[in-house]
């Protein structure tokens, strides 16, 4: 090369000149590029998704001796086939660290590793949907999963948990679903230290709740067309209208127009985004082989109902997401 070229180039290193010969500036990197996701799904719903899945406590009286606890359907060697999973060899019950629950109830913050323990009541004496439904999920992603529980309950959706755009007076229940998931991603960095630096991404929503609204004529007429606008605005409001939604049947209630209802109004959201029904009435069992013999509208507690629902209710999911990962 010239000796005079090279050191004009040479001068000019850096400068706008030199950069308009070689075309535009690179962009800055993005801070968040490459960072690892953490796989967030929201849980919402009323008591059934709280957790009455009793795992322990046999009292003959009150718990009609332990029949159908977690712990007494583990004695039989089908059962622990398929869900030992749920408890180590020295008998302690399992965590599973690459998936977290965040549950603020009524009466405390529950955060940790995925485990029994994630229900309404204190202690670690119950659970509900999250327990097998987080184990299908932590299968799915080789990334970190955190369940974010917002249930309470007593609620309806034609009241309780009524959206937007169905019109009249907004559920405050709906409302409270969106402050419990901000306050739970804001509290990542505190309750799991581990994902402090990861980026939330959030990938689904489950919908377990209808017991109110069955028991109500007018809400069970108007609740295909009120879950329908419930998924479109929770959508909207999360930002991202193809959203995976899974619902889970009412299966417990025998209330055909209410399971009709449901069904349809899943079907509704699908038109807009993916969406998934799921039928439970087949993991109903009977009163006098679950510890609460007296509360129907609680699966009477049955530990293997729970599980059967969590199970098929995450499989939905696994089947809306797209692809073999969203790392």
């Amino acid at each position: 090369m010239n000796p005079k070229l090279a050191a004009l180039l040479l001068a000019l290193a850096g400068s706008p000149l030199l950069l308009s010969l070689h075309g535009p500036a690179a962009p800055a990197p993005d801070p968040q590029e490459g960072r690892q996701k953490l796989h967030v799904f929201l849980l919402a719903g009323q008591s059934n998704m709280e957790g009455q899945a009793v795992v322990d406590l046999d009292h003959e009286e009150h718990y009609n001796g332990g029949r159908g606890t977690l712990a007494k359907l583990l004695e039989a060697p089908e059962f622990k086939e398929r869900w030992g999973w749920v408890r180590g060899d020295d008998g302690a019950w399992s965590e599973r660290s690459d998936v977290g629950v965040w549950y603020r109830t009524p009466h405390e913050e529950k955060k940790g590793p995925l485990s029994i323990g994630y229900a309404v009541y204190g202690g670690r004496h119950h659970f509900g949907p999250e327990l097998a439904l987080g184990k299908v999920l932590g299968d799915r992603f080789e990334g970190p999963v955190l369940l974010v529980k917002a249930c309470w309950g007593g609620k309806s959706l034609h009241v309780d948990f009524r959206p937007p755009s169905a019109g009249g007076e907004v559920g405050p229940y709906y409302e409270r679903i969106f402050k419990e998931l901000d306050a739970a991603l804001q509290g990542v960095g505190e309750a799991f230290p581990e994902w402090k630096d990861l980026e939330p991404q959030l990938e689904g929503l489950f919908w377990f709740q209808g017991w109110n609204d069955g028991c109500d004529g007018e809400a069970t007429r108007d609740y295909a067309g009120n879950l329908e606008q419930l998924v479109g605005d929770v959508r909207e409001r999360l930002g991202d209208r193809k959203l995976p939604v899974v619902v889970g049947e009412t299966g417990n209630m025998n209330n055909p127009a209410l399971h009709k209802a449901q069904a349809a109004g899943t079907r509704a959201a699908r038109r807009r985004g993916p969406a998934a029904f799921v039928e439970t009435r087949a993991f109903l069992r009977e009163a006098k082989d679950s510890p609460n013999t007296g509360h129907g509208h609680h699966w009477f507690g049955n530990a293997e109902s729970y599980l059967l629902v969590g199970d098929a209710m995450g499989a939905a999911m696994v089947e809306l997401l797209p692809g073999p990962s969203r790392r």
